[in-house]
């Protein structure tokens, strides 16, 4: 019997792995996955009691792993990924998420500052999907999904390592899905706006930046976690499968603008 258009948005069955998920847009992230039914397994430094929580209330597995991803290295998220896979015998959805930001004027930011922004924003989204990624090419199916910004088209201010990391992610997320798209792997990322989130707070709490901001969104608000579920689970079920190196914004209408 064919499936309707709203069982194929199920991920039921599915084993989710996602970085970054102990609060913000992370943490939305995952929740929409456990909604969606996936097995969501989360690599944090800290527990996320609130997604164990919020797991078992959903009736959906739910694992956190342990990793600090600024001191994490290549060997490390090996070996992450292969007792994953080890333990779960697939892994059907990666999302790249984890993501920190420094500020400072270009003429003073540190290297240590660019090192760590860079690291956790690109390098380590790029060593997780290699990582990954021979499994998808042995299932034959998988979805890549990485977070981008509005910074992955903008250079924002006073964060250069933010901005070019959100750049780069946009070059991976299209290389990947050159090389992976004939192994029926997807790889895609969102782009989300301005968003009510701890990284976002000098932003908020500056009244000009915020009238600024606010007046260039023509939805008229900053956005939030919840708004990005949505096109998370488009991108993680089958709905998605000819969906191949497009980087979707859920910006509230900000680059109309």
């Amino acid at each position: 019997m064919k499936k309707s258009i709203l069982e194929k948005f199920s991920l039921k069955g599915k084993v989710a792995v996602i970085s970054g998920t102990t609060r913000g847009l992370g943490q939305s992230l995952a929740e929409a996955l456990a909604e969606a039914g996936a097995s969501v397994v989360a690599l944090d430094r800290s527990d996320t009691p609130h997604m164990r929580r919020f797991c078992k209330a959903a009736g959906t597995p739910f694992e956190r792993i342990r990793v600090d991803l600024v001191k994490a290295s290549k060997k490390d998220l090996e070996r992450i990924a292969e007792g994953i896979v080890k333990k779960h015998s697939r892994v059907d959805i990666l999302v790249n998420n984890a993501g920190i930001s420094r500020r400072g004027e270009v003429w003073e930011f540190t290297e240590k500052d660019w090192r760590d922004v860079l690291k956790v924003n690109l390098t380590v989204p790029f060593c997780l999907s290699r990582a990954f990624a021979k499994t998808f090419m042995q299932q034959g199916s998988g979805k890549i999904i990485k977070i981008a910004s509005m910074l992955s088209f903008q250079g924002g201010i006073r964060v250069p390592a933010y901005a070019s990391s959100k750049h780069g992610i946009v070059g991976l997320t299209k290389s990947f899905a050159i090389g992976l798209g004939p192994y029926g792997v997807n790889v895609n990322a969102i782009a989300p706006g301005f968003m009510a989130t701890d990284l976002t707070l000098p932003l908020q709490q500056d009244p000009d930046r915020n009238a600024s901001i606010l007046k260039r969104i023509p939805i008229g608000r900053w956005g939030s976690g919840d708004d990005l579920k949505g096109t998370l689970i488009f991108l993680a079920s089958p709905l998605s499968d000819y969906v191949n190196g497009a980087v979707i914004p859920v910006d509230g209408g900000w680059l109309a603008s």
